[in-house]
């Protein structure tokens, strides 16, 4: 991953095609421990290819990747579902945190005294 991120960063930097020696200055840059075969290896499937394409088709592949679970789908549906819901569900959440702090004092004693 740091490898990939080194190599954005030049391209973001500007760099269009970055070389090992970029990549490597820029881990070497933080401490970073320098994988020369990861750097290759990311180089000779890069090359000849424009980032942003590759950027793309990664996200349309991300897009077909289940991403677990059914929470993600309610979290999703809350807010089109019109502005009545969050506040409820906020003040829901106030009315708990509230709680414990009462009951934090039914103890008798603080932690400053």
């Amino acid at each position: 991953m740091k490898v990939i991120a080194a190599y954005l960063l030049a391209v973001l930097g500007g760099n269009t095609c970055p070389s090992a020696a970029d990549i490597k200055d820029i881990l070497g840059s933080v401490g970073a421990e320098v994988d020369d075969d990861g750097i290759t290896l990311l180089l000779s499937e890069v090359e000849g290819k424009d980032i942003t394409e590759l950027i793309a088709a990664g996200r349309e592949k991300l897009a077909s990747v289940p991403s677990g679970g059914g929470g993600a789908v309610a979290v999703a549906a809350a807010p089109s579902g019109g502005g009545a819901a969050a506040p409820a569900a906020e003040s829901k959440k106030e009315e708990k945190v509230e709680e414990k702090e009462e009951s934090d004092d039914d103890m008798g004693f603080s932690l400053f005294d």
